[in-house]
């Protein structure tokens, strides 16, 4: 199976950073460094909308002939273009990166719907009661997974079966619509999501060293990021919950669990791109009893 490439623009940086790090004694320090380096230029996409956002929110003017709405899409677009055409992200991952919009704008059509929180009204690059700028923040969370899976070059062990791990993401999509009308099953499928990943481990490389990690603790640690970077968002009226139209507060804890379930989803579909990897002993051992079956 091929090795997920860096970026042409990844490689000449990792050329620098490994000149520099090469020449370092302290292991840990230079561990840390590396893993922080790496964590910034996936979230690069990431970053670059809740700066979008947060300036918005601090500076745009309310008399501007261009909605807040109209120019955060805009930016939003010059942000891809830039990403794709510097050579940030491969074609290959933009597929993902669509479908995350694809599949996180018809989310945003059905609960603003529903009311389960809303956008400001002005604007006109918007489908029904949902700013074009939306899609964007959940391709930032494909465009996030992508990149950490080739910069920590991620590798898995018992993995599920990939039909298994399609089941459980499209139950938890249909949660977020059904729950509405019926009981909500989002405990029982979060039992389900621990009995189907609780045995995988990942296992990462930083810079000199391979670390690995339950798979679910991996979830749960990009969960309470998102959740972060989700007060930020809502701090600067990008969108609001019904409960915070009196005044911003802190979103709910309970959200950490809506977000670790879309993780899920979000696995699901970057494993179509990137098929989930065993460690690169196991695979020599799976490829030593492939040819030893063979004869």
């Amino acid at each position: 199976m091929l090795e997920p490439p860096l970026t042409s623009a990844e490689s000449a940086l990792d050329r620098r950073a490994h000149g520099w790090l090469d020449r370092s004694r302290d292991s840990w320090l230079v561990e840390f460094v590396a893993f922080t380096a790496k964590q910034a230029w996936a979230c690069v996409f990431g970053a670059a909308m809740l700066a979008v956002i947060f300036a918005a929110r601090l500076w745009w003017p309310e008399s501007a002939p261009l909605a807040r709405n109209d120019a955060l899409t805009l930016a939003a677009v010059v942000i891809q273009i830039v990403m794709v055409a510097a050579r940030l992200e491969t074609l290959r991952e933009l597929r993902v990166v669509i479908l995350f919009h694809v599949v996180g704008t018809g989310m945003e059509l059905f609960k603003t719907a529903v009311g389960s929180w809303a956008y400001e009204e002005a604007g006109v690059l918007r489908l029904g009661h949902v700013p074009l700028f939306s899609g964007f923040m959940y391709a930032a969370v494909g465009s996030y997974l992508v990149r950490v899976y080739r910069l920590f070059d991620l590798r898995f062990v018992r993995y599920p079966r990939q039909w298994v791990t399609v089941g459980v993401a499209v139950a938890i999509y249909v949660n977020f619509f059904s729950h509405h009308y019926i009981a909500d099953l989002r405990w029982v499928i979060t039992a389900v999501v621990a009995l189907v990943f609780g045995r995988c481990v990942m296992h990462f490389r930083i810079f000199r060293r391979r670390l690995r990690m339950p798979l679910l603790v991996g979830f749960g640690l990009v969960a309470v990021f998102i959740w972060l970077a989700e007060n930020i968002a809502t701090w600067s009226h990008a969108w609001s919950y019904p409960s915070q139209t009196a005044g911003w507060h802190l979103v709910s804890p309970s959200k950490l669990g809506s977000w670790f379930l879309l993780m899920i989803i979000s696995v699901v579909m970057v494993a179509w791109v990137y098929p989930p990897r065993p460690p690169e002993v196991e695979a020599r051992a799976e490829e030593r009893d492939f040819a030893t079956a063979g004869r």
